[in-house]
């Protein structure tokens, strides 16, 4: 394994992304937001994702040369036009629309279509958190789970994020999928030939499977039976049909070099606290509620473990395979 520090493995995802024909700010974009992942140790969502995001912007899957746009616009609603290019600077167009809209209006949500895989939920709410402000982002997915009920994969596994910012403290960050696990642990999985345990994933046919290569081929599980495929069905409404984007069915596969555009949606939606209740009483509201959580010895604050890895991250660096390395030295 090597060991690399930030800056370096930003620089190589970088090298990397531009040796596959992707613009210099995407490329920019992009590294950041894996780099962020690996750093708090999601792995699964970090530049692990970069041999297929080169090879797609090599076939034209993912368009090289995509520039975000406006595509619609009113007041405290913005749509964003993701070009068929990789998601994250469209994603930063979105944070950075939300930020002065919401402060403008008291709320503002911004949707994106046409958009392809957007890593970890966290790493786009965090912006919003830093800024004072209460967000929640969602995203559907190529198809991988069934309707409650259903022998087909339908929905995606279609993450929700959100972030909660504190006085002095840092900010309450959830950022979870709606499948019992997020899918790239699958794909991990899978490249390194290990199976997965059992209750993830079925085969194609609706079989229990400890195969990870079975398990890409059929069906994630949603958390919670059908509380979490209902949940499922709430985020492609909002991510897919309020933006025009694909559902998860029409989608094309992340996790392939060859096929159709992915072309799927999320929607962002920002909150001043002083628009509400006032930004003194929120900050008084959450920190009684985070004083009665932590009463309780073994309660951990979400995203405060993730922050943890990432500090010691950013003195001795990550853990990134040999192969990995190579390959992507070799793009």
């Amino acid at each position: 394994m090597a060991r690399l520090l930030p800056d370096a493995l930003t620089a190589l995802a970088i090298d990397a992304l531009r040796q596959a024909g992707a613009l210099r700010a995407t490329a920019e974009s992009t590294a950041r937001a894996l780099v962020y992942a690996d750093l708090r140790g999601l792995s699964s969502h970090g530049v692990s994702r970069l041999p297929m995001y080169c090879a797609q912007l090599r076939n034209g899957r993912v368009d090289p040369a995509a520039q975000p746009v406006i595509a619609a616009d009113r007041g405290a609603a913005v749509l964003i036009d993701g070009a068929d290019g990789l998601a994250y600077p469209a994603c930063d167009l979105a944070v950075a629309t939300l930020t002065d809209r919401a402060r403008q209006f008291g709320s503002a949500v911004a949707g994106v279509k046409r958009s392809h895989h957007f890593g970890v939920g966290a790493a786009h709410v965090a912006a919003l958190g830093a800024a004072g402000m209460v967000a929640l982002v969602f995203s559907n997915s190529p198809a991988a789970m069934p309707a409650w009920g259903g022998r087909r994969a339908l929905f995606g596994t279609n993450p929700i994020a959100a972030v909660f910012p504190r006085r002095n403290g840092e900010s309450l960050v959830i950022d979870l999928a709606l499948s019992q696990i997020a899918r790239g642990k699958i794909a991990i999985a899978a490249r390194d030939g290990k199976p997965i345990p059992e209750g993830w994933a079925t085969t194609r046919d609706g079989q229990p499977t400890t195969d990870a290569r079975a398990a890409l081929d059929g069906m994630m599980l949603p958390f919670g039976g059908a509380k979490g495929a209902m949940l499922a069905l709430i985020v492609e409404l909002l991510a897919a049909a309020l933006t025009g984007a694909n559902f998860g069915y029409e989608a094309g596969s992340f996790l392939t070099e060859e096929g159709e555009r992915s072309r799927i949606g999320h929607l962002f939606w920002a909150i001043d606290p002083g628009a509400l209740a006032g930004d003194e009483t929120y900050l008084s509201r959450v920190e009684a509620l985070i004083g009665m959580m932590l009463t309780d010895d073994d309660v951990r604050l979400p995203g405060h473990r993730r922050e943890r890895l990432a500090d010691t991250a950013q003195k001795e660096g990550v853990e990134i395979p040999d192969a990995l390395v190579a390959q992507l030295k070799g793009s």
